[in-house]
C-alpha cells in the first residue's frame, strides 16, 4: 500500500490537537512537521500583529529571529504573502529582498528559494507560514498545494492553543499599544521582549496586578527595562484610555519637585508667571509613574504620601484643594527598606507604594532572552543603516550570552547601535549583509571585575592569555555536560533547562565536540 506523505505528516498534528501542549512545544512540532513534509533549510511561524509581523516559532533560522519585529512596509515579500489568498512559490530570480538573508543558521548566503502561505482565523488574517531554501529551485508549484493544505491545518493547530486569548483580546491589545506608539514619535514601538521562565514570570506578575488598582512598586538594577514594566501594567489595566504620565524623580532639581508632582500657581516662587497644572493633576483618571522614586526629598515624600492617602492635593502657593483618581507606579533601583532602616526614606509612604512589589530580573538572569532581544535591537537599526540583512556571527552570539551585562537592556541596546555602525563603517562598500563580528562587539574590553574580597562564583576564571571564544567554548562545554549529567542524557530535558531550542542545542553540541 503506497503511503502518502501528506498524510503520514497532518495526522501526528491531528492527534495533538486534542492534546495539552505547551504553545511552543505544539509550534515547534508544527514546523518539524513542515519541513518533512516540504525539506527546507528554514521555515517560521509569524503572527500578524497591526503593522508588524511576530515569529512565534522559527526552525533552522538563527536564535535573535524570534526577537525581530517584522514591518510590514519594510519586508515587500512579507507584504506580497499577506495580500494573497493562497500559498505564494516566489521565483528564484525574484528581486524582492528576503527578510531572512543571513539569518539561515551557520551560512552567510542569501536565501534563494522562497515560499509561503496566509494563516487565516475565523476568515481573519492571522499571520504567515514561510519556507525558504538555500539552493535554487528547491520548490516546485507542485508543492503549492501540498503548502495549502499543511496551512489549514496550521490554523486549527493555532486554533487550539490561542483563539480565545487572541481573538477576544486582540482589538484591546491594539488599543493598549496605542499609548507607546505615540510615545514613540515615529520610532518601532518598545515592548517586553522575552521567553525565558524569569520573563514569563514577570509577565504573569503584570498581568495578575494590572487588573487591579493597586499601587506598585518597580524594582530591579539599573536598565532592565522598569518603565515598559510600568507601561505594560498601564496598558493593561482599566486605566488604559487615560493617560499615562512620567516623571523622572532624579532628574529635577529639589526646588522644582514640588512643582512638577503638585503644580503652582502665579506668583508661588521666581520665575512662576502663571497657573500650572502638576504631574498629579495631568494624571487624573490614569496612572502615575515616578521613577526613581528613591531619590525624593523627606519634605515631598510627606506631601506624596498626603496625596496618595486622601486624593487631594493643593498647588504650591494655592490654599484650593484638587481632588485627583490616580494610580501610582513607582520604580527605583535602590533598596528602599534598606533606605528605610537608614533614615533617609518615609517608612509609611514605602509601605503605602509597594502594596505590590514586583522585580524585574536582570539581563544575565534571562538566558536566551539575550539573543531574541539583541534581534529586536538588530531588526531596528537595520532599516536605518539601508542594509537588507544585519545579523551576528556565531562567535558574537556566543560573546553575548557570556556577558554579564552590568548596564542590562539598555546596554545591550546602545551596544548593538554602536556596533552595527562601526561594522559598517569598516566595510569597503555597502554590502547587502552585514554580520556584527566578535570584535565588532568589544565585549573583550571593560569586562567587569569581582569585587575585591569576592571569588569568582562556581568557577575560576581563564588562565591569561586564553582567546574569549575560546573560553566561552568551555564554559558552555562544561554547562551543557552538567545539564546532561543531571537529566541523564536527555537532550529534550537539557534544551528545556538551559532555555536554547533543541535544534540549536544539537548543532552547538556537535560542535563542542559533545555529540
Amino acid at each position: 500500500m503506497t503511503r502518502n506523505p501528506l498524510l503520514a505528516t497532518l495526522l501526528p498534528l491531528v492527534d495533538d490537537l486534542s492534546r495539552e501542549l505547551p504553545d511552543e512545544e505544539r509550534y515547534r512540532r508544527l514546523l518539524e512537521a513542515l519541513r518533512e513534509l516540504l525539506p527546507c533549510d528554514a521555515s517560521a511561524l509569524l503572527r500578524l500583529e497591526g503593522e508588524q509581523l511576530v515569529p512565534l516559532a522559527v526552525d533552522g533560522l538563527s536564535p535573535d529571529t524570534l526577537g525581530r519585529r517584522f514591518k510590514i512596509t519594510e519586508h515587500p515579500r512579507l507584504r506580497a504573502l499577506l495580500e494573497r489568498p493562497g500559498p505564494t512559490l516566489f521565483d528564484a530570480n525574484c528581486g524582492l529582498p528576503d527578510p531572512y538573508d543571513g539569518l539561515v543558521e551557520g551560512v552567510h548566503l542569501e536565501v534563494h528559494d522562497c515560499m509561503g502561505c496566509p494563516l487565516y482565523l475565523d476568515e481573519q488574517p492571522w499571520g504567515l507560514l514561510t519556507l525558504d531554501a538555500l539552493e535554487p529551485g528547491r520548490f516546485s508549484s507542485g508543492d503549492l498545494d501540498n503548502l495549502q493544505a499543511f496551512a489549514s491545518l496550521a490554523a486549527a493547530t493555532v486554533k487550539a492553543s490561542q483563539r480565545m486569548l487572541d481573538l477576544a483580546l486582540r482589538a484591546e491589545h491594539e488599543q493598549q499599544r496605542a499609548d507607546a506608539y505615540q510615545r514613540a514619535a515615529g520610532e518601532a514601538p518598545r515592548e517586553l521582549v522575552g521567553q525565558s521562565p524569569a520573563h514569563r514570570q514577570l509577565v504573569d506578575e503584570i498581568k495578575l496586578v494590572a487588573g487591579s488598582d493597586l499601587s506598585v512598586l518597580v524594582t530591579g538594577e539599573t536598565g532592565v527595562g522598569k518603565e515598559l514594566v510600568a507601561q505594560a501594567i498601564h496598558q493593561r489595566s482599566l486605566r488604559h484610555t487615560q493617560p499615562l504620565v512620567s516623571l523622572n524623580c532624579a532628574a529635577l532639581p529639589e526646588t522644582l519637585v514640588e512643582s512638577e508632582l503638585f503644580g503652582h500657581v502665579r506668583g508661588a516662587f521666581s520665575g512662576a508667571v502663571g497657573e500650572r497644572r502638576g504631574k498629579f493633576e495631568l494624571a487624573d483618571g490614569g496612572t502615575l509613574f515616578l521613577d526613581e522614586v528613591g531619590e525624593l526629598p523627606l519634605a515631598i515624600q510627606a506631601k506624596l504620601l498626603r496625596v496618595l492617602q486622601s486624593g487631594q492635593l493643593q498647588r504650591l502657593g494655592s490654599d484650593r484643594e484638587h481632588r485627583v483618581d490616580v494610580r501610582l507606579i513607582a520604580a527605583t533601583n535602590r533598596d528602599l527598606a534598606a533606605e528605610v532602616r537608614a533614615g533617609r526614606f518615609r517608612a509609611d509612604l514605602y509601605h503605602r507604594m509597594s502594596v505590590y512589589p514586583l522585580h524585574v530580573p536582570p539581563l544575565r538572569e534571562r538566558g536566551n532572552d539575550i539573543l531574541l532581544l539583541a534581534g529586536y535591537f538588530l531588526e531596528q537599526n537595520r532599516p536605518r543603516l539601508g542594509l537588507r540583512s544585519l545579523r551576528l556571527s556565531a562567535e558574537a552570539q556566543a560573546a553575548l550570552l557570556g556577558y554579564p551585562w552590568p548596564g542590562n537592556v539598555r546596554e545591550l541596546e546602545h551596544l548593538i547601535g554602536r556596533a552595527s555602525l562601526k561594522a559598517l563603517a569598516a566595510s569597503p562598500e555597502r554590502p547587502r549583509i552585514l554580520t556584527l563580528e566578535l570584535d565588532d562587539l568589544g565585549l573583550d574590553q571593560g569586562l567587569p571585575l569581582p569585587e575585591a574580597g569576592k571569588a569568582t562564583p562556581s568557577r575560576e576564571l581563564p588562565k591569561p592569555g586564553v582567546e574569549l571564544r575560546t573560553a566561552l567554548d568551555d564554559f558552555q562545554r562544561q554547562l551543557i555536560a552538567a545539564s546532561l549529567q543531571r537529566h541523564a542524557g536527555n537532550w529534550a530535558a537539557v534544551a528545556r533547562e538551559l532555555g536554547v531550542d533543541r535544534a540549536n542545542l544539537n548543532r552547538l553540541a556537535r560542535r563542542l565536540d559533545l555529540k
